[in-house]
């Protein structure tokens, strides 16, 4: 009887089991040795359909699983997908909680509010809002955000682009005033201006002459809105389309029409072999890990945590070889040591204008979280100080050489 009970519990530890209730998703990991098992809930606006956004999160929330239960603790995971920056994420974080979750993951920007909603009447349940800045220093114990210093794989990717485009000139494919970046925005703050200055400052770093088109979507996942903005872009005469949207519908979109395309949250050279040259994302598995294991040993979740590509929270995905510029794998390397010892400063106030001047000031934010006269000064020692007073970006200069052709807030 113990050996047939003790089969069953081995068993036991290999199912993983999933139940539809509204929307979510509940994986249970249990080990056999009594160790504790963590449960998680993960409110994502999308779901992994999207092969973007959420998909990511859905890999980070794997990862961690794997990489927690190597160290002999079991996470449960409740994931409630398809919600709104609405009322809904209220009931989905009530939800969350009610089913005896520790830890609740909001992984849109536009959850916090709602979030922040519910939090006072869990105390001992830990909300951790992604992307976000209003929870870090609210007061409450229990309220955290999280985000990674993207803007370094954004300029990576930026360079990969801009070396595809100087190859283009120099094959006389394009003329330098040709060079043209196109790129498909969720919104016009600062998360996405960031990004996509980001991105065009590693782009001019290896081809001075390029110039960029932003168009705006109001959404953070609209497959048709996206796809129709970079077809827009296109027939604006971008030869490079890039993206801070959810879907892979830019890539998409440029391969359709014959341009080159890079990509964010996951790797779409699969779908987008002739155009997408590489992307980059996110390790979520990374900040999962840190904060299921804090919670898990009894120590505190940092209220705002922010690593970047020197810690592995940043990552760049598998160059597309096959359509890449000549020496580019070289050229990454190079980048990416150059971050990660200093030396290179993404946002050198000495590589670009602001109206013809060189900026001087910048504000990031006051120790209350908000903008003001008495914020924190961003620029100094030469560059502006992305992520270094919260981990959410603050970025929202509008520096020459970008053209907004429209603008959603």
């Amino acid at each position: 009887m113990k050996k047939t009970l003790a089969l069953f519990m081995v068993a036991l530890i290999a199912i993983t089991s999933l139940f539809a209730n509204g929307g979510a998703e509940t994986t249970a990991a249990v080990a056999d040795d009594g160790t504790r098992t963590i449960k998680v809930g993960l409110i994502c606006i999308g779901d992994e359909n999207d092969q973007g956004y959420t998909y990511n999160f859905i890999r980070g929330r794997d990862e961690a699983t794997a990489i927690l239960a190597e160290e002999g603790i079991n996470v449960e995971w409740m994931t409630i997908y398809n919600i709104g920056e609405d009322s809904s994420c209220i009931d989905a974080n009530i939800e969350a909680a009610e089913e005896g979750c520790e830890i609740i993951i909001n992984n849109s920007y536009g959850f916090e509010p709602y979030m922040l909603e519910v939090v006072d009447d869990y105390p001992d349940i830990e909300f951790i809002s992604c992307t976000n800045c209003a929870s870090w220093n609210d007061g409450r114990e229990n309220t955290h955000n999280a985000f990674a210093n993207i803007y370094e794989g954004r300029y990576i990717a930026g360079v990969v682009a801009g070396m595809k485009l100087q190859e283009m000139i120099d094959n006389g494919e394009i003329t330098p005033e040709e060079a043209v970046i196109g790129y498909v925005g969720a919104y016009s703050f600062a998360e996405v201006i960031s990004g996509f200055t980001s991105y065009f400052l590693g782009a001019r770093s290896v081809c001075p002459s390029v110039t960029m088109k932003v168009s705006f979507v109001g959404s953070w996942s609209d497959a048709t809105a996206e796809s129709d903005a970079a077809l827009a872009l296109i027939d604006e005469g971008c030869v490079m389309i890039s993206q801070h949207s959810d879907n892979t519908t830019p890539a998409t979109a440029a391969q359709s029409r014959g341009v080159y395309h890079t990509g964010y949250n996951n790797d779409m050279t699969g779908i987008a072999p002739a155009a997408s040259l590489i992307g980059t994302r996110i390790d979520w598995g990374i900040y999962f890990s840190e904060a299921i294991r804090a919670y898990a040993n009894g120590e505190p979740i940092p209220q705002d945590w922010c690593k970047g590509m020197a810690e592995g929270a940043v990552v760049m995905t598998p160059l597309n070889e096959a359509i890449a510029a000549p020496g580019t794998a070289e050229k990454i390397a190079e980048v990416e040591a150059a971050l990660a010892d200093g030396s290179l400063q993404v946002f050198d106030t000495s590589t670009f204008t602001v109206n013809g001047e060189t900026l001087t000031h910048a504000f990031a934010l006051d120790t209350d979280g908000d903008f003001t006269a008495d914020s924190v000064e961003a620029v100094h020692d030469g560059a502006f100080h992305e992520s270094e007073a919260q981990s959410a970006p603050y970025f929202t200069v509008q520096i020459d050489g970008i053209q907004w052709l429209n603008s959603a807030y």
